[in-house]
């Protein structure tokens, strides 16, 4: 009998823990040994009381749990649960239910058919407001650019993954996560499942406009240099426009009796060079920050408890 743990990391879902096991429950998987690992990422509220009592339930399908001493975010909660998987496959998906439980048999499906990978593609509908769909996109586009990657769009981290990919992501150890990228990266062969989200029912998100901001910036930090190169080009192209301006105005020093000197022209010159000085400076702080966390070889997260 093949097993199978779905790894659901929560943190603060204490009203989707019951709701999903019993979703899950319904889908009468009973030819596969099923197990929950759910990793309960720091959360302040009832969720770790939920999934304990769910574990000693003894009928049903087998819960375990991780709990973490602190938030360490849903990355490494997500690599944590892979991290504690002996299974044959490993399905990974949110507890707010915006995953449809419903879509696993589809997906184990696929990987009985021959695909190691099978991850799934988000569709959104009308409930999606514009500027998420935008910047999704936009987010998509420019990492899949600079990254080298082909990440599709709308790709999340709803997947399953065979026991010797499980093994290969075993071999990463990198403090920024972006696994959705690594699932790209390391090949094997994969297939896709599309889905529409379902609408939380309960709680509230737990990515703001400054986590996803943030979670951009480490996927395409995290799989691209080229942020480096155009910060070296756009230096050249400054440097190059200044010399032309500085000849310019020794050309108009000479041969005109008339100069009007201002400050408005060297004001904004002076505001815009020290601007884009600054973001090129972040840039660089970016990658030397990422490079000074790792040299620390700390671990990614820390276990308070824990029944496996």
């Amino acid at each position: 009998m093949k097993s199978i743990d779905i790894v659901i990391p929560s943190f603060n879902e204490e009203g989707n823990i019951k709701s999903l096991y019993d979703r899950v429950l319904k889908l009468n998987l009973k030819k596969y040994k099923l197990r929950l690992l759910y990793v309960d990422d720091g959360s302040r509220d009832n969720t770790l009381f939920e999934i304990k009592k769910l574990s000693k339930n003894k009928k049903g399908i087998k819960v375990s749990y991780i709990s973490f001493s602190r938030n360490f975010g849903h990355q490494v909660a997500l690599k944590a649960g892979l991290d504690h998987s002996n299974a044959d496959a490993v399905i990974s998906m949110d507890a707010d239910l915006q995953h449809p439980p419903e879509l696993i048999p589809a997906l184990i499906q696929k990987w009985e058919e021959g695909a190691e990978i099978v991850y799934t593609i988000r569709k959104d509908n009308e409930n999606v407001s514009w500027f998420k769909r935008n910047t999704a996109s936009m987010f998509y586009n420019i990492l899949n650019y600079l990254s080298g990657l082909e990440i599709s769009h709308g790709a999340a981290d709803f997947r399953l993954l065979d026991k010797k990919v499980i093994f290969a992501l075993r071999l990463f150890n990198e403090k920024n996560l972006f696994i959705r990228g690594l699932v790209t990266a390391i090949g094997f062969k994969k297939e896709s499942v599309e889905y529409i989200p379902e609408l939380r029912v309960w709680g509230v998100s737990k990515y703001s406009i400054k986590r996803m901001f943030l979670f951009a910036l480490d996927g395409i930090t995290s799989f691209s240099v080229k942020p480096l190169h155009f910060a070296t080009y756009f230096g050249m192209v400054l440097s190059f426009f200044s010399g032309v301006y500085t000849i310019y105005a020794i050309v108009i020093y000479f041969s005109s009796d008339s100069v009007v000197s201002g400050w408005a022209s060297v004001l904004t010159s002076v505001l815009f060079i020290g601007g884009m000085q600054l973001i090129i400076l972040g840039i660089i702080g970016e990658y030397l920050g990422k490079l000074f966390i790792q040299s620390k070889g700390r671990p990614n997260y820390l276990i308070s408890e824990k029944d496996l």
